[in-house]
């Protein structure tokens, strides 16, 4: 079982920036792709960002199209903890933020589909005002 707990969330004007953190519970989560997704009011919560895990170290990112250029997703193996550096923000970026780990995907894949995540954190909430 692992346990994911985000943090780093607030309010923030737009154009600043956020970095969200995200600690797992569990002595694999280096082998575990870990991904970012949000969910604002009345919508579909949707892939932000992925990272996966290595068997070297060489890591892959994909980034949704809405946030690239912007945001920037790392890991730290050592620490468990997967980061979200969000920069630029903007008044749509504003969402409950969750960090997700998916214990099955292959090395170096990016997986974007939620059903590829097994387990999910409780969310940090980013609200980025005008």
């Amino acid at each position: 079982q692992v346990q994911l707990v985000e943090s780093g969330g607030g309010l923030v004007q737009a154009g600043g920036s956020l970095r969200l953190s995200c600690a797992a519970s569990g002595r694999t989560f280096s082998r575990y792709a870990m991904g970012w997704f949000r969910q604002a009011p009345g919508k579909e919560r949707e892939f932000v960002a992925v990272i996966s895990w290595s068997a070297s170290s060489a890591y892959y990112a994909d980034y949704a199209d809405s946030v690239k250029g912007r945001f920037d997703i790392s890991r730290d193996n050592a620490k468990n903890t997967v980061y979200l550096q969000m920069n630029n923000l903007k008044p749509e970026d504003t969402a409950v933020y969750y960090c997700a780990a998916s214990s099955s995907s292959p090395v170096y894949a990016t997986p974007r589909d939620r059903i590829r995540y097994d387990y999910w954190g409780q969310g940090t909430q980013v609200t980025v005002s005008s």
